[in-house]
């Protein structure tokens, strides 16, 4: 297998240190909302990216963490943390949100067939080993106390630039934008590892400690988790693309200075999902949810097929123009496959020259792009047959989640007639726009209409 590292800004061959064994760490949700579809694209990839390894032959042991401390979910938060916000806005405590978000989470996770990581591990739950490690980053000079809050010194650790490709008076520009000035740092890029004096009023999650009773700054969750459940070295550590600074280059800092030796061999980031070419965000309240795509009639695994059809390390850009596209492609190559029959032999050599070709995509730096379109070149060879055609697909799909041997029956229902109705209604009052529209919501249900001198009539797509 061969991945893009972002620490050494290259293709590498991707080797682990303990022979077929592999360790990852992917960086969770902070559950103060529900996670939107650009997030998802980042947990679709994770989810490729350990299925891939697992279909090749690795053993892998995957954590994740869920982040419902709340205070912090980046250096410039000012005001209000994140959970207090939402606790106000839903009349719950800031625990019922970190709750009710962490399932909506794992839901929109089954919606996409994404595995759950072997470990998931809630940062509340995990307290003890960031007091340990702060203890030894203060004892070992890394750390200092500021303010009644530990700070982690930054020019302690000379290869602190090296994730981000930046250096220090770039970074110290950038950080007049994005983090919010603190005179107690002694550097503008040291971070907090714990608060007992707070920016934020009154913050409801407090823990005990021996530098006083405070909350974990947020860069330290992710290392602690990692360490504590997954050892001192670390093969693969993921996660969307502005994660990498600051809080990857955190996580580098405080992790090294912590074990004495490098932590993690390959860091591999994933690229935003754009709204109409503007970054998705919640705090710009300019997203998208799962549940916002089923509401509109589409399937999240046509969204799934949208995202495995660019490549992860390059922005894409998501509308419903796109997603149309995709889940009409979707559909079609979904019929096709659930149509094939059966009933023969199938040819084995054929079968694995198939998945070869699959696995040498996947291994080219996850080319899911490439991986699906091998599904159209099984269709279209004439040389095999049905049989041999679905089991080599439905083998493949063990890895793309896409449900693609799954037979779903297309009921006519009162909604689906109504929809009909309607249409034709628009098409008598001219309204061309609308009835199109409804045309299309039909087509995605596989639903074809038919007009005729006697109506419209309609047949289901198989």
């Amino acid at each position: 297998m061969k991945i893009y590292n972002t620490l050494s800004k290259k293709i590498e061959e991707f080797i682990p240190k303990d022979k077929n064994n592999v360790t990852i760490y992917t960086c969770g949700p902070t559950v103060y909302h529900y996670a939107h579809i650009g997030n998802l694209r980042t947990y679709i990839m994770e989810d490729i990216l350990e299925k891939t390894l697992n279909f090749c032959g690795y053993k892998v042991k995957r954590v994740m963490n869920i982040t419902d401390v709340g205070h912090l979910s980046s250096d410039g938060e000012t005001g209000e943390d994140k959970m207090t916000i939402a606790s106000k806005r839903e009349h719950k405590s800031s625990l019922e949100i970190a709750k009710f978000y962490t399932e909506a989470f794992f839901k929109d996770l089954e919606k996409l067939n994404l595995k759950k990581p072997e470990i998931i591990a809630k940062a509340t739950e995990n307290i003890d080993i960031y007091i340990k490690m702060i203890e030894k980053l203060l004892e070992n000079g890394y750390a200092y106390k500021s303010n009644g809050n530990i700070y982690f010194d930054t020019s302690k650790m000379d290869n602190y630039y090296e994730l981000s490709g930046r250096n220090k008076d770039d970074l110290q520009i950038a950080s007049r934008d994005d983090i919010e000035e603190d005179i107690y740092k002694k550097n503008p890029n040291d971070f907090g590892l714990w608060f007992t004096n707070s920016k934020f009023k009154n913050p409801e999650l407090v823990w005990d400690s021996v530098f006083g009773k405070g909350y974990p700054g947020w860069h330290i969750e992710c290392s602690g988790i990692s360490i504590k459940y997954l050892g001192e070295y670390l093969d693969i550590h993921c996660g969307a693309e502005d994660a990498v600074f600051p809080h990857h280059t955190n996580e580098i800092a405080q992790s090294e200075a912590y074990l004495g030796h490098k932590w993690c061999n390959y860091w591999l980031h994933f690229s935003f999902l754009n709204l109409n070419n503007d970054k998705m965000s919640k705090s710009s309240g300019k997203f998208i949810t799962i549940n916002t795509l089923i509401e509109k009639g589409y399937n999240p695994l046509a969204y799934k097929y949208f995202i495995l059809n660019g490549y992860y390390h390059k922005q894409l850009n998501f509308t419903y123009e796109n997603l149309d596209i995709a889940q009409r492609s979707y559909n079609k190559l979904k019929n096709k496959i659930t149509s094939l029959k059966e009933n023969e032999i199938v040819n084995e050599s054929a079968k694995e020259k198939y998945i070869n070709k699959f696995k040498d995509f996947l291994n080219n730096d996850l080319n899911t792009a490439n991986a699906l379109s091998l599904i159209y070149d099984i269709l279209k060879d004439e040389k095999i047959n049905e049989t041999t055609k679905l089991k080599t697909i439905l083998k493949m799909d063990e890895v793309l989640g896409l449900s693609l041997g799954e037979k779903k029956e297309t009921i006519i229902n009162d909604e689906i007639l109504n929809l009909i109705k309607k249409r034709d209604e628009y098409k008598s009052s001219k309204n061309y726009i609308k009835a199109d529209e409804i045309r299309e919501i039909l087509l995605q249900k596989n639903i074809k209409l038919i007009d005729t001198k006697n109506g419209t009539t309609y047949e289901i797509i198989k």
